[in-house]
């Protein structure tokens, strides 16, 4: 009797199932439109750090108001770096609890390529960080920098690049950047945590145990968890533990599957709502009180003459390249994954390359390693020189390859007989990545 064959696997960086690609072009619109304004902050806080009217830019950013009774009494800079970036990591956590459910990460077999590819493209430029600082003398405090992709920036620099990059690229751009929020949110809570006050600690896990229970007995109303919400993010920063943790930690309890009769989820609701503002107005705040550095000729010589900010740019330029692609290649050969026939591995390596863009984390972390120092000026630097070179090399990459990137994007959005479904697939089955077709 003859052996049936085996079932058909979904090639790697193929056809993403529709569902999957409908929710990924939301997600991915809004980061666009977001990376774009978060450039624009980007570039007036430089040019208004470094004008006559500097002294304005230091006095807005260090201007201290709040409830000091309540601990928070805080800077503008610090509002927007612990307040508004709790909005980033919360929807950063409704995203992965998304991915975990019903994305790219809800099985071994679709999340172990993604995953292993993250994990080394944080695991490399950690390392190389640490060697370039330690061969020089340097402070190992900022080994984690470099260790975070900027999701928003790097779509913000394929906009600007003008490229047709596939579905199936960004999402993988995206899965990446999901897992780095998740392992810099772990780093920031276990790494950058000081003086613990264990009763705000512990009112805010009983403020968490309280939103889980909300869910979990279908409370409705917003105002609940908008008002619970506060409460743990003022008890986490006066726990000790950055407020951003608290972000996240909701993230990861709001439901992300939709009960019958149920329109969308209150995890998909919460992010169409939140995901806006948090894209297109607390991220480019923070960058516009996080990127104002020094950019003369001295500033700028000590990010290459210096061990810590050195050792950024390594991390962000060569060691991102090199973890995630290194990583893509060898779990794509140990899971025998088909890379998908119409692309190449240097799709993969451009797309390796573009991941070396990171901002808005890695200047956190650069501020948590290297507080109210010098040395934290020339790290955002180097954060930004990184960033850019980053930026420019994955254009001249990926811009060699637009031409097919075109065909593919073409192929995948052409919908003639205005259905509202593209046509490739309606003629095209379209096996779940990484389980049986």
């Amino acid at each position: 009797m003859t052996a049936a064959p085996p079932p058909q696997r979904s090639p790697f960086l193929g056809l993403l199932p529709w569902p999957e690609r409908r929710a990924i072009a939301e997600a991915l619109r809004t980061e666009t439109i977001g990376g774009l304004v978060l450039l624009a902050a980007a570039v007036i806080a430089l040019v208004w750090a470094n004008s006559p009217i500097s002294d304005v830019y230091e006095r807005i950013r260090d201007f201290h108001f709040g409830i000091p009774a309540l601990g928070l009494d805080l800077s503008v800079g610090h509002w927007t770096a612990d307040g508004l970036l709790a909005v980033f990591f919360l929807v950063a956590g409704i995203e992965l609890k998304r991915e975990l459910v019903v994305g790219e990460l809800r099985t071994p077999a679709t999340a172990a390529l993604p995953v292993v590819a993250a994990l080394c493209g944080m695991a490399v430029p950690a390392a190389l960080y640490v060697l370039t600082a330690a061969a020089d003398g340097g402070s190992l405090d900022g080994w984690a920098v470099p260790m975070a992709t900027d999701i928003a920036f790097a779509l913000a620099a394929l906009a600007v690049i003008s490229t047709h990059l596939p579905a199936a690229l960004r999402a993988f751009l995206l899965t990446l950047a999901v897992v780095d929020d998740l392992g810099a949110i772990l780093i920031i809570a276990v790494f950058f945590t000081s003086g613990l006050n264990f009763w705000a600690l512990g009112g805010a896990f009983a403020g968490l145990a309280l939103f889980f229970l909300l869910q979990r007995f279908r409370v409705r109303g917003w105002w609940w968890y908008a008002a619970l919400g506060i409460a743990i993010w003022a008890l986490m920063y006066n726990s000790g533990v950055h407020a951003t943790v608290a972000g996240v930690a909701m993230g990861l309890i709001l439901r992300t599957t939709t009960d019958k009769g149920e329109g969308a989820s209150p995890g998909a609701r919460t992010s169409h709502l939140l995901h806006p503002f948090s894209a297109g107005v607390a991220v480019p705040l923070f960058a516009l009180f996080a990127a104002g550095v020094s950019i003369s000729g001295d500033a700028l010589g000590k990010v290459f003459t210096t061990p810590e900010p050195l050792g950024v740019v390594v991390g962000l330029v060569l060691g991102k390249t090199l973890g995630i692609f290194l990583g893509t290649y060898l779990a794509a050969r140990y899971t025998r994954a088909r890379l998908n026939p119409d692309l190449a591995w240097a799709d993969v390596l451009g797309l390796s390359v573009l991941a070396g863009i990171g901002f808005t984390v890695a200047l956190l972390i650069g501020e948590l390693a290297f507080p109210g120092l010098e040395t934290g000026e020339h790290v955002k630097a180097a954060v930004l020189i990184g960033s850019l070179t980053a930026a420019l090399l994955a254009a001249v990459l990926l811009r060699r390859r637009n031409r097919t990137y075109r065909r593919l994007y073409e192929e995948e959005t052409t919908d003639a007989d205005a259905d509202g479904i593209p046509d490739i697939y309606q003629r095209t089955a379209v096996p779940t990545p990484g389980t049986d077709g």
